[in-house]
């Protein structure tokens, strides 16, 4: 257990912030009185919360994405609901309360920040990075039996962001291209045995090889130094806005969308794209 770290703060603004967090704590208490509290709110549990956590969390990112700061602050308190919620109906069950909670992430910043709050030497955000895969590592052999450098991954994940973090995983431990050489030949294999299964016509093959594909393309995008969820969704956000573009262009012409050949829909495909 680390030493206590003492973080000077305005005692106004401590003082609000605890009132304004023991407030939280306490009205999720009232919602789960067991005599008094809101039925919806006694009714749950920790796998039928779990969605509208995730949600919150996208809901937050969505926020940040669309540079609406001003809706981030709802968002966030949206999102540590959640926590608190977690918490109460941990502590219903004598498994751990709020305070567990916050101060096992406590303990863990500080020992994940051993440049902040002792005496290592980081002088970069890469080193920062590497020390803090390094620390995790030991901790999943402390307290795990499966000791996998994949070990903990969540299966939850976004497909693309879980793919990412295996392969982050994986080359933390040395298994990698040696550069980004490989990763741009093993992308062309890639789409070459697709077509072969495409042209095969053997649709498990081919969600296979797709698969693969995939897997490859978020490869490249760590090589790249691209969040391949964050470019996906920025992707799908700009075809989104010219596709709208399209429509309304179409619907301005007095014509109907789907009735038009492919050609025009190209003219008016690009025609978006250069009002951007």
């Amino acid at each position: 257990m680390p030493q206590s770290i003492q973080i000077e703060i305005n005692m106004s603004e401590k003082d609000s912030l605890d009132a304004g967090f023991t407030e939280l704590v306490e009205i999720m208490a009232r919602l789960r009185d067991p005599e008094k509290g809101c039925p919806w709110d006694l009714k749950q549990d920790f796998k039928t919360i779990a969605p509208y956590t995730l949600e919150e969390a996208y809901e937050v990112a969505d926020a940040i994405e669309r540079d609406e700061l001003h809706d981030l602050c709802g968002e966030l308190g949206d999102l540590l609901l959640q926590i608190v919620f977690h918490a109460q109906m941990a502590s219903e069950q004598n498994l751990f309360d709020i305070n567990a909670v916050c101060q096992g992430i406590n303990t863990k910043m500080i020992r994940r920040h051993p440049h902040i709050f002792a005496d290592e030497s980081l002088a970069t955000a890469e080193d920062v990075s590497s020390r803090w895969d390094e620390i995790k590592a030991q901790e999943r052999g402390e307290v795990a039996e499966d000791t996998s450098h994949l070990h903990d991954v969540a299966r939850t994940l976004p497909a693309l962001k879980r793919a990412q973090k295996i392969q982050r995983r994986a080359a933390h431990a040395g298994f990698d291209w040696p550069d980004i050489e490989g990763v741009w030949e093993k992308l062309a294999e890639e789409q070459t045995e697709l077509l072969l299964e495409y042209e095969l016509e053997d649709q498990q093959r081919i969600e296979e090889e797709m698969g693969d594909l995939l897997f490859t393309c978020v490869n490249l995008s760590r090589h790249l130094k691209v969040d391949a969820e964050a470019a996906l969704r920025r992707a799908t956000q700009r075809f989104e806005e010219r596709f709208r573009a399209m429509e309304s262009r179409c619907e301005q012409a007095g014509q109907v969308f789907e009735e038009l050949d492919t050609a025009e829909m190209e003219v008016l495909w690009q025609q978006s794209k250069k009002d951007e």
